[in-house]
């Protein structure tokens, strides 16, 4: 409850005592996760190296490994993600460059895809995004598209209802929409696709992260993934996100949520959480918590979350 509050010190301190005065097996395993995960957010790799022997001592198995999950780490990652720029007239000429951008991705687990000096596409070249996108996403890769609002207006200029031509072109542009959360535009764009292609458009999918604006009038970011992701700290009032679950969710009956860079909860956070992820079970939906650390799981059962959704520790 400790670390809910951001005090990380005293809760160091009470896991501390809790060990030191507690004997049974079961206990003992659950207070010492909870311990060296909280020596990883912090950053203490000294320290977990020190207790992981005598962690692998007394319960005879491996303890966990060491990852920074610390602030500093996080923010050190996030600026490693590397951008990728598309240019000019987006052409099927671009398949070399989209097998090295998606072996990038694969390899780093994350990408950021720059559209906004892009002047035009034509059929071929929206393919080649449009498959991308879609194998990115499938393999779980945070990718995140900068300037497409940008790319939005540009395909918007290159599609004529009632004119059954570039496909490919329209089917790109119902895409970038969903991601930019534009539903009203999409449904617009998804029965004069219907009308004039005389088929079934793509359904409407919510974005995982809805498209915000970076301060600094920095190009719009829109993160894309079949998985909502919390990450950082969820804190205060500040509790959109949570509610964006709602949303997301969709027709899904499995609804996903990666939480390995997720830090911190705090109580107000997690009872939000807790009226979400209840009236999605309410439906009949599964709620799946997946790389939940050790702290905020414990908050997670303290508030009864586990009751109303399946969660699963980070290893």
């Amino acid at each position: 409850m400790l670390y809910a509050n951001g005090d990380c010190d005293e809760a160091l301190g009470v896991l501390d005592s809790a060990l030191d005065a507690t004997a049974t097996p079961e206990a003992r395993l659950t207070l010492w996760g909870m311990l060296l995960d909280l020596l990883r957010l912090t950053g203490d790799k000294e320290r977990f190296e020190s207790l992981s022997l005598m962690y692998a001592t007394e319960f005879e198995r491996s303890p966990p490994a060491w990852q920074d999950l610390s602030l500093q780490a996080s923010r050190g990652s996030a600026a490693k993600v590397q951008t990728v720029n598309l240019s000019g007239q987006l052409s099927s000429q671009a398949a070399g460059q989209f097998a090295q951008l998606i072996q990038i991705g694969m390899r780093n687990g994350a990408l950021r895809i720059d559209l906004t000096r892009l002047r035009g596409v034509e059929g071929g070249g929206a393919d080649l995004l449009l498959r991308a996108v879609r194998g990115l996403r499938k393999a779980g890769i945070k990718l995140s598209l900068i300037g497409a609002s940008h790319l939005a207006g540009v395909l918007s200029s290159l599609v004529v209802p009632g004119k059954a031509e570039g496909k490919q072109v329209w089917l790109l542009l119902l895409e970038v929409l969903q991601f930019t959360d534009q539903h009203d535009r999409f449904e617009e764009l998804a029965v004069d696709y219907a009308m004039t292609f005389e088929e079934s458009p793509p359904s409407w999918e919510p974005p995982a992260v809805p498209a915000d604006s970076p301060a600094g009038g920095e190009p719009t970011e829109t993160v894309m993934s079949d998985v909502y992701r919390l990450d950082g700290e969820v804190i205060g009032p500040n509790t959109e996100v949570l509610r964006k679950i709602t949303a997301f969710a969709g027709g899904r009956t499995m609804v996903e949520v990666d939480c390995r860079h997720l830090r911190r909860m705090d109580f107000v956070s997690a009872g939000t959480l807790f009226n979400v992820v209840s009236q999605l079970h309410g439906q009949g939906r599964l709620v799946v918590l997946r790389g939940v650390n050790s702290m905020v799981g414990a908050l997670m059962q303290v508030m009864g979350i586990h009751q109303v959704a399946r969660i699963e520790a980070r290893s």
